[in-house]
């Protein structure tokens, strides 16, 4: 599916939940992996404020991407934020929505 690029040029963002690892499967705890790298994958919230609307996004980084320290409350610049839709079928029932994912997330002012 194709994705797009999501212009950040003059928004405000803000860490709004710390990193966490992402799973694959819940019930054997296997992590996500980036297929190209190999690189644990996690999520983060991100507050997104542009004009004058903020919305929350859970955004999944490689771990390569993620420096230690993120805290909520943080402002940051966010590298390579790219928007994708899915569609998945389980148990009859189908699911549908937008992922969200960059290259990197990066403390302002670092």
């Amino acid at each position: 599916m194709p994705s797009f690029k999501i212009d950040l040029s003059t928004a405000v963002v803000f860490v709004a939940t710390a990193p966490t690892p992402k799973l694959v499967s819940k019930q054997t705890g296997e992590r996500a992996m980036d297929r190209e790298t190999g690189a644990g994958l996690s999520t983060v919230g991100l507050l997104i404020s542009d004009e004058g609307e903020g919305n929350l996004y859970r955004v999944t980084i490689p771990e390569t991407g993620l420096p230690d320290g993120l805290a909520p409350g943080m402002p940051v610049s966010v590298i390579g934020l790219k928007a994708q839709d899915w569609e998945n079928t389980f148990n009859g029932q189908t699911r549908h929505g937008i992922s969200f994912r960059a290259v990197a997330v990066t403390p302002m002012g670092a």
